[in-house]
Formats: C-alpha cells, sequence, structure tokens
C-alpha cells in the first residue's frame, strides 16, 4: 500500500475518458442485450451544477475496460464513476481558483490522444469506421471533456505543489511500517555504458536523401503531401495520418526539425534537413502561440555492414584504451565517446526507467534489457565488458562497452541502502494524505448526489451528500 499514490490512481481513473462522451451523450444502442433496446440516459451522479450520465460510466466500461481483453467486471463502473465525480469537483475548485489551461494546451492533447487512437486502430480510416463519424468530428465532441481532465490536472497539481518531504518525515514513516510488513526489494545493478552507433558516411546516405528530394519535388509539383506520406514516409507513427504530427511545442522535436517547425509561416515547407531519424521535409499546416502544426516525410536509411563494422573498430579501440591506461575515468570516455545521448551526460549510467523523477541508477535486474542482464550476470563488480553487439527495441543494432559499477542483493527495504525509495514512498503517502483531506473537506462543501444502483460501492462510500440536506436541494 505504501508504493501507490492516491492522487495519481485518482487521475489514471480520470484519464480513462477521453473516447467515451463523443460515442453517447444520451441514448446508446451499441451496447444492448439481445432481443431490446437499452437506453443509457439516466443521471448517475451530480456534482454541484454538474451531471454525470451513465452513458459516460457503460461506454467508458465498455470501450477502455472490456475491449482491452478484461473479463467483466461490475465493480471496474464504481472506480469510473469515482473518476469522473472526482474530475468534476476538482474542475469546480478550479473555476473557483480562477485556473485554466490554454486553447493550445487541449489542441495539443486532443492531437496527441487521437494520433495514438489511430495508431491503435490501425489507421485512421478503421478508426473513422469504428467511430461511425470523422476525425474531425470526434476530436471536436471530446475536447471539451479533454479540457475539463486538463483543468482538474492542474488544481490537483495546486492541491500538492507545497508537499514537502524532511529528513525527519522519511525516518518517522519508514519507522511507522511494520517490520512484517516491509517491502522487499529484487537484486539491483547499477551499469554503465558507452555506445557506438553505426554511422552511414556521405555516399551510403546518398541514396536515401535524394529519395527525400525527390519526394519534395512531387510534393511542389502538386502531388498530395498527405498522400505521399501514407506511401512513403518511415514513421510509423505520423505515416498513417499522412505525416501529421497535430499541434506541439518547441520541447516535442530534435532540435533540427524544431529550427525549421518554428522558422516558416504556415503553408510553407522546408527543405529536406537530416536529424538523427534520418532525412526529413516538413509543412507547417498552423501555428498558434507557442504550438506549431505540422506534417512531414521521414526516410531513414539502412544500416549497413560497413559501418557496422566502423562502428566495432571504434569500440575496440575505445575498450583497448581503457583497458591498456586503468587510470582512464569511465565516465569521461562516456562523454567523450557515447552515442546515447541519455546517458553520456550522466557518466554513462543507465537511469531506472521506472524511477525517472529521482534519476536513480539502481535497477532491477529484472527491469533490465534481457540483453544487458544476460552480460552483466557474469561481470564483476567495477569490471568493463569487451564490446558487444546489442539490439534495440526499434531493432537498430549498435555496440556497447558496459561497466558494473555495483550489484546489490535482494533484501528487505532499510534506511541505509534504499534512503531514496523510502523517501519517494513517503512523499507519496504525504501527496496521498494532503489529496485525501482536500477530497474529504470539499465533498462536505459540495452537493453531491450518487444513483442508489452505485452507493453500494466502497469506493464512494462517504461521497454523496446526507439525504437531510440533499432533500433541501431542488
Amino acid at each position: 500500500m505504501y508504493m501507490k499514490k492516491f492522487g495519481i490512481a485518482i487521475l489514471s481513473i480520470v484519464l480513462f475518458i477521453s473516447a467515451v462522451r463523443a460515442q453517447t451523450k444520451a441514448t446508446d444502442t451499441t451496447a444492448k442485450p439481445q432481443g431490446r433496446t437499452h437506453t443509457l440516459d439516466k443521471i448517475v451522479g451530480v456534482v454541484g451544477s454538474s451531471i454525470i450520465l451513465e452513458s459516460d460510466v457503460e461506454m467508458k466500461y465498455q470501450l477502455q475496460y472490456l475491449a482491452q481483453g478484461n473479463p467483466p467486471n461490475p465493480d471496474i463502473k464504481c472506480q469510473i464513476l469515482q473518476g469522473l465525480l472526482t474530475q468534476k469537483l476538482l474542475a469546480q475548485q478550479a473555476v473557483i481558483d480562477s485556473i485554466d489551461v490554454k486553447d493550445d494546451e487541449v489542441d495539443a492533447d486532443v492531437d496527441r490522444r487521437m494520433r495514438g487512437m489511430i495508431q491503435r486502430a490501425g489507421g485512421q480510416d478503421r478508426l473513422e469506421q469504428f467511430l461511425g463519424r470523422s476525425v474531425i468530428q470526434y476530436k471536436d465532441e471530446i475536447r471539451p471533456d479533454l479540457k475539463e481532465e486538463l483543468v482538474a490536472q492542474k488544481m490537483q497539481q495546486k492541491i500538492t505543489t507545497n508537499v514537502n518531504t524532511t529528513p525527519e518525515d522519511v525516518k518517522n514513516f519508514f519507522n511507522k511500517i511494520q517490520k512484517d510488513s516491509l517491502p522487499t526489494f529484487n537484486k539491483e545493478v547499477e551499469v554503465g555504458e558507452i555506445v557506438f552507433n553505426p554511422k552511414l558516411n556521405n555516399a551510403e546516405k546518398e541514396a536515401y536523401r535524394q529519395k527525400a528530394e525527390d519526394l519534395l519535388k512531387r510534393v511542389k509539383a502538386g502531388e498530395d503531401f498527405s498522400a505521399l506520406a501514407r506511401l512513403y514516409s518511415q514513421d510509423p507513427g505520423s505515416a498513417p495520418q499522412g505525416g501529421d504530427l497535430g499541434f506541439n511545442d518547441r520541447s516535442t522535436f530534435v532540435k533540427e526539425f524544431t529550427a525549421w517547425a518554428f522558422k516558416l509561416k504556415a503553408g510553407e515547407i522546408s527543405p529536406v534537413f537530416e536529424s538523427d531519424f534520418g532525412f526529413h521535409f516538413l509543412q507547417v499546416v498552423e501555428r498558434r502561440g507557442e504550438q506549431v502544426h505540422v506534417r512531414h516525410i521521414l526516410i531513414v536509411p539502412v544500416t549497413t555492414q560497413a559501418s557496422l563494422d566502423r562502428a566495432k573498430a571504434k569500440a575496440d579501440s575505445v575498450y583497448d584504451q581503457m583497458m591498456h591506461n586503468k587510470g582512464i575515468d569511465f565516465s569521461t570516455m562516456a562523454a567523450y565517446y557515447s552515442d546515447n545521448k541519455d546517458t553520456k551526460y550522466n557518466g554513462g549510467m543507465m537511469l531506472n526507467a521506472d524511477n525517472v523523477d529521482t534519476r536513480t541508477t539502481f535497477i532491477p535486474t529484472d527491469r533490465l534489457d534481457p540483453q544487458v542482464a544476460l552480460a552483466v550476470d557474469t561481470m564483476k563488480v567495477g569490471s568493463i565488458s569487451k564490446p558487444q553487439l546489442f539490439t534495440g527495441q526499434d531493432g537498430k543494432k549498435s555496440y556497447k562497452i558496459l561497466y558494473l559499477k555495483s550489484t546489490t542483493n535482494a533484501h528487505k527495504a532499510n534506511l541505509e541502502q534504499d534512503y531514496p525509495k523510502i523517501k519517494e514512498y513517503a512523499t507519496n503517502d504525504k501527496i496521498n494524505r494532503t489529496v485525501s483531506e482536500w477530497f474529504q473537506k470539499k465533498r462536505k462543501l459540495t452537493f453531491i448526489k450518487i444513483d442508489p444502483q452505485y452507493q453500494s460501492c466502497p469506493s464512494l462510500k462517504g461521497w454523496s451528500t446526507p439525504a437531510t440536506i440533499a432533500e433541501l436541494k431542488p
């Protein structure tokens, strides 16, 4: 229980909402028992002046729970309704506190979610067939709900913004945990890497650059940008959408892409340029404040055996340097030679992807890349591996030199070894209590009514306004 974030758990339920309301607003016939129509227009929740329809709950249950292959579980509807009540309560307080989100923030979130839905559906045409309407219509319909979600998120952030955890808080939190309830941490390692990516020379890259140039000429000659992107772009995330990336800010793209995206005016097309991903050209569709709506076509060069051989030769050379000069520091060599921008400026040390905020380098062995785990399993602490060939999740190959900095065996949590983790749990506990206290207070000050069919839900206990008070409400 100490590892769960109450606030984040609530917001994760709130974030279920994006695909529901547009599907049914008053009467729904998509989910009906055989032989009869089932209307889903009953009001199942009221928060102040806002209402929640059964269609909101029912469609979310079907589209976002059952559609994921989960077994039927009516209790999930209780959680969905709790999330909707929570969102309404947060959003109404946000109005009082003058918290709002800008239109470009909402547009960016709508576009991001639609790209995900299109990708999961297997293309825009299939998604539109499922929705029974165009993507543009659907985006307009879900926009108000997504705006409310973003407002609710900002309100919750405000509630917890001043939460601070001192060393004394951490110690007190740990001491309150019963000894037989202390979590057990799996074996953890600290692993460094120096990555050598295969790089094509100019002659090897020329054919790919020329392919991009040829496509650019076809666009300028009048051919449809979207159609060419669907046929030829090698960006799997945007190609099915005709290269459309939606609205994004400067932090979204690599620097070369950002430079052109924010330099051009609406309608203008960039020349072909190169980034770490390959050769692109882009068109600005629309500018809105610090957000830009672009589409692009990407051509990805294919790694050659010659480029792999060059990467291996460089890796071997760096390894030989470290073996013949024990005074060379691994972190220095990583900063100078590694091609992995995520680790080279961290002394080459990998970060635990499950705890990015803490930037901890302690990684459970079961969370390591299986190839890395296999390699370090036979290494001694302080040792450096010979260059080995690795294949990433994207299928790209690279050579790596690994360094095993430390190993911590599986053990019961203790302050000496696990202070950063325990501090995180203590902070989460403090956030949980802060959010819980806020909701308890606001529920007492807000008229909340829940339909009888949901009043037996354990998660909704204490939410409804007492009957004696509710009777006075219109």
